[in-house]
């Protein structure tokens, strides 16, 4: 066999049970904890519409503050319709909101939900680890 593919196998051992088993207990009391298919569609979709690099950064420009369409258009350096497009999937997937103030529509993070959402996902992805799945 190569290295490569006993690395492989090696790896594969490491994170895989070597017997079949399980605890009854606490197979039961998850399985009856888990979560409706609804809300399983609704999240799986959340985390969906935040899988575009763009939407993104229209989030990041909007926990800083409230902003107009020509504003985020700027800041992203994209044209005023390609921002209007994500702010309609951000605001179909209650992300965001607008409000109208005479001629001007001012967009917002939805709520504070999405604000701790966003807050914690790049608190995710910033901090660093060592890589605690290798044991060499």
């Amino acid at each position: 066999m190569s290295g490569t593919a006993v690395s492989e196998m090696k790896r594969f051992r490491d994170d895989t049970c070597q017997v079949f088993c399980f605890n009854r207990e606490t197979v039961q009391a998850i399985s009856r904890q888990m979560l409706e298919a609804p809300v399983v569609e609704r999240l799986s979709g959340t985390f969906k519409v935040l899988g575009d690099r763009t939407r993104v950064m229209v989030l990041y420009a909007l926990s800083k503050h409230e902003l107009c369409v020509c504003d985020l258009a700027a800041i992203l350096k994209m044209s005023r319709s390609a921002v209007s497009h994500q702010l309609r999937v951000l605001r179909d997937a209650r992300l965001v909101k607008y409000r109208r103030d005479g001629k001007m529509v001012y967009y917002s993070l939805d709520d504070r939900h999405v604000l701790s959402l966003f807050e914690q996902g790049l608190e995710h992805v910033a901090h660093e680890q060592p890589d605690r799945d290798r044991q060499d």
